[in-house]
């Protein structure tokens, strides 16, 4: 097949030659003049036949103009898909405003970094039977060998539903291991904490692909010492836990989690200075000046 795809990173970039490598044409385009095949998105639309598919994989900040401008350079029968991370309520306004023009929307939820090239991307797609049958070759290139690594998720929106829910889980696995990772580096009977981190990798029942990745982490700076303890979010765990609280569905590991990297920001947590008083007022306890 022949594909239109915008966005050429870390994993537009390996999407293609995944893409290229199972026989795909990929005509892409990105600002980068030393990673495009066109120099605009107008003359990468021009290079490809009609009905047209483009796979746009920017940044959910960008994703809004690229939409507006790739409306004017589509025509009917042509097919947009969205594989950025941008919010599922986004997704049927865009469907609608897109269906005018006769263009169809598939959102695709894509999880996989920068090891998709040679794993397969795990690839949760929404979008109408119509449009979704006619990608699937591209799908199917691009996800992992064997039964598992895709679904077509539901309606326009639902496959960034999915991606929003996993990057959720996501947050709470990755903030277990850490906690597990901070009592070992305090006890006083272990010894060899990589070494735990490693016999936990074969056999165990927390084995996982994060655990592999903590392990490698650790393998490059044993007592992480070349980081802050500082960790951002991009949007998907605050979408979960907002999603929790309007479906009333108590999510008290993923919040946490959330949390847990909003006080990771705070260089002096205002919270904590509160309740250092509170202490200090009704006992007595001593308190630490600034």
């Amino acid at each position: 097949m022949q594909l239109g795809l915008v966005g050429l990173g870390r994993m537009g970039g390996n999407m293609r030659e995944r893409l290229r490598r199972a026989g795909h044409e990929v005509v892409g385009y990105d600002p980068n003049p030393d990673v495009t095949d066109a120099g605009s998105l107008a003359e990468m639309v021009e290079q490809l036949a009609a009905p047209r598919i483009v796979w746009l994989m920017v940044p959910s900040t960008v994703t809004e103009n690229a939409i507006t401008e790739l409306t004017g350079l589509l025509s009917e029968g042509d097919v947009l898909i969205d594989g950025g991370n941008s919010r599922f309520s986004d997704d049927p306004p865009r469907a609608k405003r897109l269906a005018e023009h006769g263009i169809g929307y598939v959102d695709v939820g894509v999880s996989g970094g920068i090891w998709g090239l040679e794993n397969g991307y795990a690839l949760m797609v929404g979008g109408d039977v119509e449009h979704v049958s006619k990608i699937q070759p591209i799908f199917d290139a691009l996800k992992p060998e064997g039964e598992f690594g895709f679904v077509h998720a539901g309606p326009v929106g639902a496959g960034h539903y999915a991606k929003m829910v996993h990057n959720g889980i996501e947050y709470g696995l990755m903030h277990a291991y850490a906690e597990g990772y901070e009592l070992l580096e305090a006890s006083e009977f272990i010894t060899d904490i990589p070494g735990v981190i490693k016999s936990w990798r074969k056999g165990s029942v927390v084995q996982s692909w994060l655990l592999d990745l903590l392990d490698r982490a650790l393998d490059e700076d044993p007592k992480l010492a070349a980081l802050r303890g500082y960790a951002d979010d991009t949007g998907e765990g605050r979408w979960t836990v907002e999603e929790a609280i309007r479906l009333a569905v108590p999510m008290n590991v993923i919040a946490a989690a959330l949390f847990a990297r909003f006080t990771s920001r705070q260089e002096d947590s205002p919270a904590i200075k509160a309740v250092a008083a509170l202490r200090n007022q009704f006992g007595g306890h001593a308190v630490k000046k600034g």
